[in-house]
């Protein structure tokens, strides 16, 4: 076997390839040969799944500089070196079924990074670095640990796929609602409660995933027109035939924090508060560089972030809401996607910014 490797990675060194393959090898530890002299100057893919490797090199990046794809999928892989971050134009990243418990924030650093998989891992958190990851389209980190997703990931302007199955997540951050080139957000078997307001606003998002989250029972009106699934979601609350009351409350369990109101059909005056984020939110919106200049005493950090990132924006209007919202429910029992989702028993909620959209509002559009 190892006479088998060395004349393997020997021809690619003479015939100067630029794709090796060395899966199913049972490596233990980086081959050495990978590594002698000048290295693989021209290798640009590197496929070594299926071995029992436990890290990589710190000099990978010297040794292979021209590094597109690395394949590791399938080994024993417990830490990343922070000198993955020297593979400059490293655009995929297959670290899917190893041992990962931490993942370093050199990551940040992988600035052509395109694709990255880390699945099946026992990863408790990312680090905020990733939204550093500006070309990045495709992230799986289905079947972790994971608690909560990076805030920053919204800086991931290129993301298109986003896959969290199988995790520990409670909520999904509203500043992925920026994501406006993502087309499909897959959060299935966690334990959501609530989804955020604008989640399938952007028409580029077709694609929801939200399968068996037993105790998420509402989902944003947005989602009606969408590719969703929601089997095996609410299915721990049983709402009466045609008690709306009920179906709204069990809506609405895990609001965000920000969310100081909930109005209805008969409350007619908006709070002093909200019209004055409102007031503000339409002054800066223009001119978003100048929230950093706002003076620390004008507004709360909360509510400077507020600002930033809105709680939602109408589905009646699109006017922007920060501290309200005033919820209209429509059990899916009674649309016409009752017969597509059978094993569920969501809503979809209307968030809406007065009690005359409120009242106005029609989820057929």
């Amino acid at each position: 076997m190892a006479t088998e490797l060395h004349e393997t990675i020997s021809m690619a060194k003479q015939e100067r390839h630029k794709n090796l393959f060395l899966n199913y090898r049972n490596l233990n530890h980086f081959p050495v040969e990978l590594l002698k002299d000048e290295g693989l100057q021209f290798l640009e893919r590197l496929y070594m799944k299926r071995n029992s490797l436990t890290t990589l090199p710190d000099n990978l990046a010297q040794k292979l500089p021209n590094l597109i794809e690395l394949y590791l999928h399938s080994n024993n892989i417990v830490i990343i070196p922070e000198a993955i971050g020297d593979l400059a134009r490293l655009q995929s990243l297959d670290l899917s079924n190893n041992a990962l418990q931490f993942l370093c924030p050199e990551i940040g650093r992988l600035r052509s990074l395109r694709h990255l998989r880390l699945s099946n891992n026992q990863l408790k958190c990312l680090p905020q670095e990733i939204g550093d990851l500006q070309d990045l389209e495709t992230v799986d980190v289905s079947r972790n640990q994971l608690l909560s997703l990076p805030h920053r990931l919204h800086r991931c302007t290129s993301l298109q796929n986003l896959t969290a199955d199988h995790n520990l997540l409670s909520h999904v951050p509203r500043q992925l609602c920026w994501l406006h080139r993502l087309n499909q957000l897959s959060m299935a078997a966690n334990r959501l409660t609530f989804l955020p307001l604008d989640l399938g606003r952007s028409r580029e998002l077709q694609f929801v995933f939200v399968d068996n989250n037993v105790e998420l029972k509402g989902l944003p009106s947005y989602l009606y027109n969408k590719v969703i699934g929601c089997s095996g979601c609410g299915v721990s609350a049983q709402v009466l035939e045609g008690d709306l009351g009920e179906a709204l409350g069990k809506a609405l369990v895990g609001l965000p924090a920000e969310v100081k109101v909930v109005g209805s059909e008969t409350d007619n005056v908006v709070p002093l508060e909200e019209i004055a984020m409102r007031t503000l939110h339409r002054i800066y919106q223009h001119r978003p560089t100048d929230l950093n200049l706002l003076p620390p005493i004008t507004l709360p950090k909360s509510l400077l972030d507020l600002l930033q990132f809105p709680l939602g924006h109408c589905h009646r209007c699109s006017q922007t809401m920060f501290t309200i919202i005033y919820p209209k429910v429509f059990p899916l029992r009674d649309t016409a996607l009752a017969g597509v989702h059978r094993r569920t028993t969501v809503s979809f909620v209307a968030y809406c910014c007065s009690s005359r959209c409120l009242r106005t509002f029609d989820l057929q559009g």
